[in-house]
C-alpha cells in the first residue's frame, strides 16, 4: 500500500477531494492521511498530490505487517498474556518481572 500524509490544509483538501474522486483508489482514510492500494492508480494519485504540493506531501510504501510471519513467538506471546494480566494497572515493566516474557530493553533495538 502507500501511505499518503499531508502537512498543509491546502494539501489535505486535495488529499479529501483525490479520495472522494477515487474511492476505488483508497483503502483508507484517516483525515490528513489515507493508504491508497498499490496500483499505478495509487501511484498517479499520490504523485499528483506531491507534484502540486510539494514537501507538504509524503508518500511511503508500506507491507502489512504478518504477525504470525514477522514476529517472534515470544513477542507475539508477551503480548497476550500481558493483555490478559489480572490487573490493568500494571505496568509491562511489573509484569515482566520474574517471568520468560522479555524485557522493554531487550526488545528496543532488536529490528522485526
Amino acid at each position: 500500500m502507500l501511505l499518503v500524509v499531508t502537512y498543509s490544509t491546502d494539501a489535505r483538501g486535495s488529499l479529501r477531494n483525490t479520495c472522494r474522486a477515487h474511492p476505488e483508489a483508497v483503502v483508507r482514510r484517516f483525515g490528513r492521511a489515507a493508504l491508497l492500494q498499490e496500483t499505478e492508480l495509487g501511484a498517479l494519485l499520490a504523485l499528483r498530490l506531491r507534484g502540486k504540493h510539494g514537501e507538504a506531501v509524503q508518500i511511503e510504501r508500506t507491507t502489512p505487517l504478518n504477525e504470525y510471519a514477522d514476529v517472534p513467538d515470544s513477542v507475539r506471546e508477551a503480548a497476550e498474556a500481558f493483555e490478559e494480566r489480572d490487573r490493568p494497572s500494571t505496568s509491562y515493566a511489573n509484569f515482566v518481572a520474574g517471568t520468560d516474557h522479555p524485557a522493554v530493553e531487550e526488545l528496543r533495538d532488536v529490528d522485526l
